[in-house]
C-alpha cells in the first residue's frame, strides 16, 4: 500500500481543523462514516469525480502508517478498480505531512503538484 495518502479539503473546514487540532471530515465523510482518501495514482480521477470544479481546496498528504488500525484499504462502492483508503475517525493534524493550495487552472481542472502522476 501507499506510504502517503491524499485528501482534498475545502480552505474553511482545514481551518477548522487547525484550530481544534483535527479534521473530522466533509459532510460526505461525515454521510458515509468515514474520511475518504486517494493514493496518487487515484487522486486525479477522485478530483474529476468528487470535486470538479471546486476552488479553495487544499491537497492534504498524510502518512498512511501514522493513522493506524483506523485506516483500511478498502473498493469504493461505485465499483472502482483498485482499493481505496478510508479512515474511520478523524484525521490527527500530527499525521499531515503537507497541506497545499490546491488550485484551478484556466481550463478548470485542478493543478496537482509534479508528485501526482
Amino acid at each position: 500500500m501507499d506510504s502517503i495518502i491524499y485528501t482534498m479539503v475545502r480552505a474553511a473546514d482545514w481551518r477548522a481543523a487547525e484550530r481544534c487540532g483535527a479534521y473530522h471530515g466533509s459532510a460526505d465523510d461525515r454521510r458515509d462514516g468515514f474520511l475518504h482518501f486517494s493514493t496518487a495514482a487515484q487522486l486525479r480521477a477522485s478530483a474529476a469525480k468528487h470535486r470538479a470544479g471546486e476552488a479553495d481546496l487544499l491537497l492534504v498528504a498524510v502518512e498512511a502508517a501514522a493513522l493506524g488500525p483506523a485506516l483500511a484499504w478498502e473498493p469504493a462502492r461505485s465499483g472502482r478498480a483498485g482499493l481505496f483508503p478510508h479512515l474511520y475517525g478523524a484525521l490527527p493534524l500530527a499525521a499531515v505531512r503537507a497541506a497545499t493550495p490546491l488550485p484551478l487552472g484556466p481550463d478548470g481542472l485542478h493543478r496537482f503538484p509534479p508528485e501526482i502522476p
